[in-house]
């Protein structure tokens, strides 16, 4: 597929996506929302990637929310299927990932772009960020899971009060609150979290993809996360990198996953 909105490009085992309406402010319009859901599903049916770098050209936004000219005459029903279609085929499908999902949030993310980046497994933001969800200044709320995802990372009251209030939040607001997880001047935001993507990269890819689903259980309405983690932990006995992992413990060198 030729991608039209977004930059795509595997380098060492990593596929780094870029956002790339930097005029628009990277913001979500129909196509956009079509082409991360089909590069997702290429990142997850991929072998040869272990894992995704997301974040938007520019240093001005990640994400400066949806293209509201889309949606502004929807009806209630328009509206009800719009949602439902962003959440299931992108941001559920980025959670649901098997491959680590690192958002690098390098300007605004707001709005869409920010529940875009809380479907990510881990966030990184450059110290300049701002990050909100004023969907409530539209007569709107969040359509992408923000309202769930949001109450998940910072908990209710926190939620409550960024969503009701509209406000914007700085990037080390954010860490506080545990929104990201690391803030860095701009210019090292792409270091950092290729660093972090490093250090994953070292671990076995299917003991990462089985806690993922671990983990996403443990917020899960619909799974018992303790369960889910017992059947995943079982089944790392039977993989390829379980029986490297602890011969490469027992002969004291290091180990060489293959993923399987």
């Amino acid at each position: 597929m030729v991608y039209q909105h977004i930059l795509s490009e595997l380098r060492a085992e990593v596929l780094y996506v870029t956002i790339n309406r930097e005029r628009k402010l990277n913001a979500l319009n129909k196509e956009t929302l079509s082409e991360l859901a089909h590069v997702i599903a290429y990142a997850e049916s991929t072998a040869a990637v272990k894992a995704v770098l997301l974040t938007g050209a520019g240093e001005k936004a990640f994400v400066a929310g949806a293209d509201i000219t889309e949606f502004a005459a929807f009806s209630a029903a328009e509206g009800e299927a719009l949602a439902r279609e962003g959440q299931h085929n992108v941001f559920d499908a980025i959670e649901r990932c098997p491959k680590p999902v690192v958002a690098a949030i390098n300007g605004f993310a707001l709005g869409g772009g920010l529940e875009l980046a809380m479907a990510c497994h881990i966030r990184l933001a450059a110290d300049h960020a701002r990050l909100g969800l004023p969907e409530v200044s539209l007569g709107l709320i969040p359509g992408y899971g923000g309202t769930q995802r949001l109450t998940q990372l910072v908990g209710k009251g926190h939620a409550m009060e960024l969503i009701t209030t509209a406000e914007m939040i700085s990037a080390e607001r954010a860490a506080e609150i545990g929104l990201v997880n690391h803030v860095v001047p701009i210019g090292e935001l792409q270091s950092k979290a290729g660093e972090l993507i490093e250090k994953i990269k070292l671990r076995s890819p299917s003991a990462i993809s089985y806690a993922i689903k671990a983990i996403n259980a443990a917020v899960s309405h619909e799974e018992n996360g303790f369960e889910t983690e017992i059947s995943a932990f079982g089944a790392c006995f039977g993989t390829v990198d379980f029986k490297e992992g602890t011969t490469a413990f027992l002969e004291k060198r290091k180990p060489n996953f293959s993923g399987q």
